[in-house]
């Protein structure tokens, strides 16, 4: 019974598939940052307007 060796990949695309998965989470948390802020200041303008 032989062995087959499978070829390892470079680390090269692996940094790369890290930085999209980081860049991605980062886009991720700044959209759901965003939105609470909005959920939170926009009752509070809506409210301020009616006076």
């Amino acid at each position: 019974m032989s062995v087959m060796r499978t070829h390892e990949r470079s680390p090269q695309p692996r940094v790369r598939e890290q930085a999209r998965e980081v860049l991605l989470l980062m886009a991720f948390s700044a959209a759901a940052s965003t939105a609470c802020a909005l959920l939170l200041v926009l009752p509070h303008l809506l409210g301020s307007t009616g006076r």
